[in-house]
């Protein structure tokens, strides 16, 4: 009996470290998908994937897309925040991200998404008038600094023939994505599900990439890869739903800052994975970039012991944020 409730006790941590591992993935994913299509034509493959697999869901689970949202008939009232949503991200946001995966390694692309959590700070201190702590903005200097250097000290290669502008790009995405983060706050705090806002970005993202399909700069595929068709529909389903599933398990069994913690793997899952199977190397600057970059970060989220019963006691007080905004972090990292 203690064997199994130990079991059933780890259940939530496992699932959590595997939502993380599926999400550090996409960008490796994408790298290979990249070598056999041309990335508009991966961005939509991705966006039809997903939405086919939310309607599957949605047949097969009635309830799954219900939000107290759309029983009080609020969509429309808040059809402007739920279109800058969509346009933060998936729309500009795997713009910027495709080219620069084209530019840059998988390996510099997770490292340059650990700073997300801290742009997100910054853009909710003006836009939700948070509190913006020095701890934070120092910890995004230093961060920054850190992507500066990971840029400029990378060595030229067939698979990053121009670091420095794909991390600037990729830095732009995360840009896009803070706006995303915020959106998706208020609508949850709205009575939105996170699950009805993701499919909502699914659907949202195939109709914009659709007619980019017909670009004179788009070549549309005459042949289907295995391997590269293979890591589209990852892209769109695995990725997409099987992370959300597992992350979504774990945050309704342990603490939200718990589970929150977990989003910090990302970068490390990224470079292992961007080195084991794309073999890809950084050099020693690069390496003493990634911890000045994870140094920045640690300040900013290091804690007194009463700041923590402060956010323990919110968590407990205010369930709507407590759930969506792990959720939401996660989402604007890795719904790739």
């Amino acid at each position: 009996m203690n064997s199994m409730n130990r079991q059933n006790s780890l259940l939530p941590y496992i699932s959590l470290l595997f939502a993380t591992l599926i999400w550090s993935s996409s960008f490796v994913a994408l790298k290979i998908a990249f070598q056999g299509y041309h990335p508009m034509v991966v961005i939509f493959g991705r966006m039809a994937v997903g939405s086919i697999s939310f309607l599957i869901l949605a047949i097969i689970f009635k309830d799954i897309l219900k939000s107290r949202a759309l029983k009080q008939k609020s969509l429309f009232a808040d059809i402007k925040l739920i279109l800058m949503m969509v346009i933060c991200e998936p729309c500009l946001y795997f713009i910027f991200e495709a080219k620069a995966l084209e530019l840059t390694t998988a390996s510099q692309v997770g490292m340059i998404t650990a700073i997300m959590p801290l742009l997100v700070s910054v853009v909710a201190f003006f836009v939700l008038k948070e509190d913006l702590t020095e701890k934070i903005l120092v910890g995004l200097t230093i961060s920054v600094f850190g992507a500066c250097w990971l840029s400029f000290s990378g060595e030229v290669e067939a698979n990053a023939p121009n670091p420095p502008l794909g991390n600037l790009c990729e830095f732009i995405a995360m840009v896009c994505a803070s706006g995303y983060t915020i959106c998706l706050k208020k609508l949850t705090q709205r009575g939105y599900s996170p699950f009805f806002l993701t499919a909502l970005q699914a659907f949202g993202g195939a109709i914009f990439y659709f007619p980019m399909l017909f670009l004179p700069s788009t070549n549309l595929p005459v042949s289907f890869p295995l391997l590269p068709t293979l890591s589209v529909v990852y892209l769109g389903a695995a990725v997409t739903l099987g992370a959300y599933a597992l992350f979504n398990f774990g945050v309704s069994r342990i603490a939200a800052g718990q589970a929150s913690a977990f989003i910090n793997l990302i970068p490390i899952f990224s470079l292992i994975l961007g080195i084991v199977v794309l073999n890809e190397r950084l050099n020693v600057q690069q390496y003493a970039a990634c911890a000045v970059i994870f140094a920045g970060i640690f300040l900013s989220q290091h804690k007194t012991k009463r700041s923590e019963v402060v956010a323990e006691k919110a968590v407990l007080t205010d369930e709507a944020v407590s759930i969506a905004e792990p959720i939401s972090v996660a989402e604007s990292v890795i719904d790739k």
